[in-house]
């Protein structure tokens, strides 16, 4: 018997002052059986970072054709393809070849410096390409936060992503290792 998603339902409320954007997103977030907290909330962090009326979570880790997020337009062009984690060069330059833009954000401590050692100098030549880097600590910060049901604020400004649940606040500061900032 195949095990079933893990249902998580977050509240969002997202004040960024750098794009500007501000709104309020109730979000489902099936969790598949071999995610992580962590990845599920890295991936509600890159829903804030780039939170716009139309992006929406891909199938999650059953569809290799799909990202963790996606921007389309009306007419279904892909604008933004958002994949969280350390995907390889491969994948990277087939979504380029889909989407008008790429966006990584990346975590995981050693491995993602190992990741960025092997793939970096590919990846930072690729024109629609943007990677993000998460601290180790910050991104298990995160994962602490994950909850069932969540009402989350999110506040960014000068690069610095303050997420709280009221009780516990995280503070994320997203590095850039290539492409051009948001």
């Amino acid at each position: 018997m195949a095990l079933k998603s893990t249902i998580f339902k977050a509240r969002l409320n997202i004040a960024d002052m750098d794009r500007p954007y501000y709104g309020e997103h109730t979000l489902t977030l099936a969790r598949h059986p071999s995610e992580t907290d962590e990845r599920m909330m890295v991936r509600l962090l890159a829903f804030a970072l780039f939170a716009d009326e139309r992006l929406e979570f891909g199938r999650g880790l059953s569809a290799e054709d799909e990202p963790a997020l996606w921007l389309r337009d009306y007419s279904g062009v892909i604008e933004r393809w958002i994949e969280v984690g350390l995907p390889d060069e491969k994948a990277l330059r087939k979504a380029a070849g889909r989407a008008v833009e790429v966006v990584v954000v990346a975590y995981g401590g050693r491995a993602m410096d190992a990741w960025w050692a092997k793939e970096g100098g590919p990846l930072a030549r690729m024109d629609k390409l943007q990677v993000w880097a998460l601290d180790g600590e910050q991104s298990a910060a995160l994962a602490a936060l994950a909850q069932r049901g969540m009402d989350l604020q999110c506040t960014i400004q000068d690069g610095q992503v303050w997420l709280t649940d009221g009780t516990e606040t995280v503070l994320i500061e997203p590095r850039r290792l290539a492409g051009r900032g948001e």
